[in-house]
C-alpha cells in the first residue's frame, strides 16, 4: 500500500510512478475522499472539544441545567453521526488504495513490454547439441517418467503426472534446493499452510487485485496460496521487531495453485504453465536502508542454484511496465531450455519496499524510544518447479534418448 502521506504531499511523484507502469489509476479521487476524511476528523475533534467543555461547565454548577443536558446530547448525537461517517468515508480511502499498485524504484527501466526489459548478466552459453533435442514433453513420455494423459483424466487441463524417476528427480531438486539456501546462504527453512485467511491475501497485495486468478474456498473463506510469499508475508502481521533480528531470511517449499486466466491460451505445450506447482521460495524482511542491497543478495542466492546445477542462464531487469503489482523493483532469471528453443523464468526476485509491510503493519524499532519504521520486503523462488526441472531435462539429455543427473544431484537420487 502506499503511503496515503505521499500521494497527499507529492501526487505528481505518484501519478508519475503509475504512468511508468502504465497504470491509468485517476489519484483525483483519493485525494477527494481523503480530504472529505480529514474533514470529517477534524469537525469531530473540535465537537469532542465543545462537548468536553460543557462537560466541565456541567460538573462546575451546582444544578443541573437543562439546557447544559440538552446541549450534551445534541454533541453526543452529532459526534455519534460524524463518526460513522469518518468510519465509512476512511474505509472507501483504504479500498482505493488497495486497488494502487507499487510505484516503480528510480533505478528501473522505463518501458512498456517484455521487449523493454534489460539483461543485466548472463552465465554459461547455450549448448550445441549434436543432435536435435527434444522438448520435455516428447521426452518426458518416452522415459515414461511424464504423463499428460493420466493428469487429464485426473484434473483436466494444465496437470500432469511424474513418475518413477521423474518425480524423485522433483524431489532431489526441492531437496537440493532448500540445502543450498540453508546452509549456504543462511536462510531459516519454514513449514506453510497452503490455505490462509483474506486478510493473508490482502496484505501480501493478491486481494482484491487478483481476486480472479486465485481459489478460493468459500465455505469456509479459506484461499489457497499462489505462492510462499503470501504466507510468508505474514508469518509476522501485525508486529514490531527489533532492528537486531534484522535481515530475516526465510525459505519455504510449498504447492502453488493459480487459475492462469490471465495466461488463457499460453504455454499450453508441455509442463511450463499449470494450476498447480511446487516452488521454493526466498523471502526477506529487512530495513529500509539494506533492503537494496539484499535485494541483490537474494537473487545471487538463486543464481547459484543455476550454476551449481551447471545450467545457463541469463538475469533480466524488469522494466516498470512489467513490474509485478507489489514490486518496486524486480529481477527474472531465465534458464536456457533447447528443446523448447527458449528461455524459461524459474525465478522472480523482487524488492516491494514498504509495500505490503504497511498493509500488514509490520515495522521495526532502531532503538528504545525510537520511532517505529515499515519493514522492507523481499521475494523470490530459489528456484521454481517445474522449470528447472524442464531445464535439467532438455540440457542432459543424451543423443540415444536418455538423460544424465546431474553432479550435485546424484546424492540425492543416490545414482552411483
Amino acid at each position: 500500500m502506499i503511503d496515503i502521506r505521499l500521494i497527499r504531499e507529492n501526487p505528481e511523484l505518484v501519478r508519475q510512478g503509475l504512468e511508468k507502469r502504465g497504470d491509468a489509476f485517476v489519484l483525483d479521487e483519493i485525494l477527494e475522499i481523503d480530504a472529505r476524511y480529514r474533514n470529517l476528523l477534524r469537525r469531530t475533534e473540535e465537537l469532542r472539544a465543545k462537548h468536553n467543555e460543557t462537560s466541565k461547565q456541567l460538573a462546575k454548577s451546582k444544578e443541573r441545567s437543562p439546557q447544559l443536558i440538552a446541549q450534551m446530547r445534541q454533541l453526543g448525537e452529532q459526534i455519534s453521526s460524524l463518526q460513522q461517517q469518518t468510519k465509512e468515508t476512511k474505509a472507501n480511502v483504504d479500498c482505493l488504495l488497495l486497488e494502487l499498485p507499487n510505484i516503480p524504484h528510480p533505478s528501473v527501466p522505463e518501458g512498456k513490454s517484455e521487449s523493454d526489459n534489460v539483461v543485466v548478466r548472463a552465465w554459461g552459453k547455450p549448448k550445441e547439441l549434436p543432435f536435435k533435442p527434444l522438448p520435455h514433453w516428447e521426452l518426458g513420455e518416452k522415459l515414461g517418467i511424464l504423463d499428460f494423459h493420466q493428469g487429464v483424466k485426473l484434473s483436466g487441463t494444465r496437470f500432469y503426472v511424474l513418475k518413477g524417476l521423474g518425480a524423485r528427480l522433483q524431489r532431489a531438486l526441492i531437496s537440493f534446493m532448500l540445502d543450498v539456501h540453508v546452509n549456504e546462504h543462511g536462510y531459516k527453512e519454514i513449514y506453510l499452510p497452503s490455505m490462509v485467511k483474506r486478510e493473508c491475501m490482502e496484505s501480501s497485495g493478491h486481494l482484491p487485485k487478483f481476486a480472479d486468478n486465485l481459489y478460493h474456498d468459500a465455505e469456509d473463506d479459506f484461499w489457497f496460496i499462489p505462492t510462499a510469499e503470501v504466507p510468508l508475508t505474514n508469518l509476522h502481521r501485525g508486529e514490531i521487531l527489533g532492528a537486531d533480528s534484522l535481515p530475516l531470511n526465510y525459505v519455504a517449499c510449498t504447492p502453488c495453485f493459480r487459475r492462469e486466466k490471465m495466461s488463457a491460451g499460453t504455454d499450453t505445450r508441455g509442463m511450463k504453465r499449470g494450476h498447480q506447482f511446487d516452488k521454493v521460495e526466498l523471502y526477506k524482511f529487512t530495513d529500509a536502508e539494506s533492503s537494496d542491497q539484499e535485494l541483490e543478495r537474494l537473487v545471487a542466492a538463486a543464481e547459484s542454484i543455476g550454476r551449481k546445477l551447471a545450467i545457463p542462464y541469463r538475469v533480466t531487469q524488469l522494466c516498470s511496465g512489467e513490474l509485478s503489482f507489489a514490486a518496486c523493483k524486480t529481477y527474472d532469471i531465465e534458464m536456457w531450455a533447447p528443446g523448447c528453443a527458449e528461455w524459461l523464468e524459474v525465478s522472480s526476485c523482487s524488492n516491494c519496499g514498504d509495500f505490503q509491510a504497511r498493509r500488514a503493519d509490520i515495522r521495526y524499532r532502531s532503538g528504545a524510544g525510537a520511532k517505529t519504521q515499515f519493514v522492507h520486503t523481499l521475494n523470490g523462488s530459489g528456484l521454481a518447479l517445474p522449470r528447472v526441472l524442464i531445464a535439467v531435462l532438455e540440457n542432459y539429455q543424451q543423443a540415444d534418448g536418455t538423460v544424465l543427473v546431474p553432479e550435485v544431484l546424484e546424492p540425492y537420487l543416490r545414482v552411483t
